[in-house]
């Protein structure tokens, strides 16, 4: 039998894909943190069939975006004295900066290492996002992007 003990302050990330729970744990810096945190995986979800969730007893300060971009499906629950204070279902954002790396070998951010690496949302259903510099198209949700994060 799992058993998590309540959050008293703190987020719940719900509705995580399936597998890339780790991946957000360790972006949040929460596998060296001192204070409880938990990552559950493939949990059961009508929704999906398999999430994952983290739960983490301390107020962090994120970046929303980036966990949007990583997966628009997912939904952070802002606990205070044991109860949900806040509830915010993230979306795609329409701009990420320095989150992923441009591919293209001929763009700016390849040899110009100062320049930011930014990317704007040019298609929502197909979560196509474009190069500010050079227009190369990427696909946020392709496996090559997810496991190249900069995060």
């Amino acid at each position: 039998m799992l058993n998590v003990d309540t959050i008293k302050n703190g987020l719940v990330i719900d509705h995580i894909r399936a597998g890339y729970g780790p991946r957000i744990f360790q972006w949040l810096g929460l596998d060296k943190a001192k204070y409880t945190a938990a990552l559950i995986m493939n949990v059961n979800s009508k929704r999906t069939g398999a999430k994952d969730i983290i739960k983490i007893d301390n107020i962090l300060n994120i970046d929303y975006s980036v966990l949007g971009f990583i997966d628009p499906n997912i939904t952070i629950n802002e606990i205070k004295n044991e109860k949900i204070s806040r509830k915010i279902q993230l979306s795609l954002p329409e701009r990420v900066e320095n989150v992923i790396r441009c591919r293209n070998p001929r763009c700016i951010t390849m040899t110009e290492h100062y320049v930011p690496q930014v990317f704007l949302l040019v298609d929502k259903k197909k979560t196509l996002y474009r190069c500010e510099y050079c227009d190369t198209i990427v696909n946020a949700h392709s496996e090559d992007i997810i496991t190249g994060l900069v995060i």
